[in-house]
């Protein structure tokens, strides 16, 4: 027969709900969970399997992170491309035609952001829109050839 020894601990009430409510789950006793939990915590393998958790979790983070980056250099080369372009063949416009201009403008921006406020809502993103595109132009070019 195995002896255990008894030990108080003090626990903060959250984490003692906790182990009651997996020691019902589980029908075993408090003791129990907290013994299994201690055992755990002390095991040799503990630490490397918290770091193998570890490493996963950051892989993953890292491969996220890879992706926005170039995402994000994707988004600067093509604003900086239609910077470019509309710089270079947007005439300058008389003084009596400025106003005409900045009211059509008002409108257009308007317009822009409900549409951007839509797609951001619904979760369609510019990107997803642009590789589809380029998918089916490549679709569409290599039937006509």
């Amino acid at each position: 027969m195995q002896t255990k020894t008894r030990m108080n601990v003090y626990f903060d009430p959250d984490l003692l709900k906790k182990v009651e409510a997996l020691a019902l789950r589980r029908n075993i006793s408090k003791s129990a969970v907290i013994e299994a939990a201690v055992a755990s915590f002390l095991s040799a393998d503990a630490s490397e399997r918290l770091e193998a958790v570890f490493a996963r979790r950051m892989d993953r983070i890292g491969r996220q992170i890879e992706g926005m980056d170039e995402d994000l250099a994707i988004l600067g080369e093509t604003l900086s491309l239609f910077i470019r372009f509309w710089l270079t063949v947007t005439p300058p416009l008389p003084d009596s035609a400025q106003a005409s201009a900045r009211a059509k403008g008002t409108e257009r921006f308007d317009g822009f952001l409900q549409t951007l406020g839509r797609k951001l809502a619904t979760g369609d993103r510019f990107l997803k829109d642009l590789s589809r595109d380029i998918d089916s132009r490549r679709n569409g070019a290599g039937d006509t050839e």
